[in-house]
């Protein structure tokens, strides 16, 4: 009768062998699902309002005069050094209908809405800081000024009205001081692009009162 001749070890690797892949995948996979990439308001530089006057939804008299008042915050995630803006922006073309900005909506998408505000509209009055950071610094900045709401805001067809809209929008910028004709310095703000910076803009829209309302409801 013949006997069979046992090879010591070869059963255990030839059955231990799969079970070690199989154990190697689950581990790869049980570490990609910890390092997963943080939210991008993590990663890229957070621009946000941290109180404002006027607030969002506020009914505004555009017989009145307009004084803004807003505390704002930079999270940076690199290091960045130009001018922090708080602007109201006036554009003939972006309005309620066309343009909803949500300053609690910390996206890309959102920043890319403020941009194409800031592409679309012209100053109606801001406030300017000089500000520099780096990585994980949070940095709290103060403004107060004074806006107007241009006479082109109700102007025209009333139809169109819901196409032009007032914004109030907080954003990085550069900046160049120059000398006006009459001698006075002055202040070329020019926005941060999102996409090449890596910042995340917020705003909202301003609400008015048809003219002549007086405050009422």
């Amino acid at each position: 009768m013949k006997t069979r001749k046992s090879i010591p070890g070869n059963g255990l690797q030839v059955l231990l062998g799969p079970c070690f892949a199989l154990l190697a995948l689950l581990g790869l996979l049980a570490v990609s699902g910890c390092l997963d990439e943080p939210e991008i308001d993590e990663r890229w530089t957070l621009v946000e309002f941290l109180s404002t006057d006027p607030v969002p939804g506020e009914d505004l008299d555009p017989d009145q005069p307009l004084t803004v008042a807003v505390s704002g915050q930079i999270t940076y995630r690199a290091i960045r050094t130009g001018f922090l803006v708080a602007e109201v922006r006036f554009s003939d073309n972006l309005g309620p209908a066309n343009m909803v900005l949500d300053p609690d909506d910390q996206t890309l998408h959102t920043a890319h809405q403020v941009e194409q505000v800031l592409n679309n509209s012209v100053t109606a009055g801001r406030g300017t800081k000089a500000v520099t950071g780096f990585d994980h610094l949070m940095q709290k900045v103060d403004f107060s000024f004074d806006a107007v709401v241009p006479s082109e805001m109700f102007g025209g067809d009333p139809d169109s009205t819901a196409y032009r809209g007032l914004f109030l929008v907080l954003y990085l910028a550069e900046g160049e001081e120059i000398e006006l004709e009459d001698g006075r310095d002055s202040l070329v703000v020019t926005p941060m692009p999102v996409d090449e910076y890596e910042v995340l803009y917020t705003g909202f829209v301003l609400d008015l009162l048809t003219p002549g309302a007086g405050g009422t409801q």
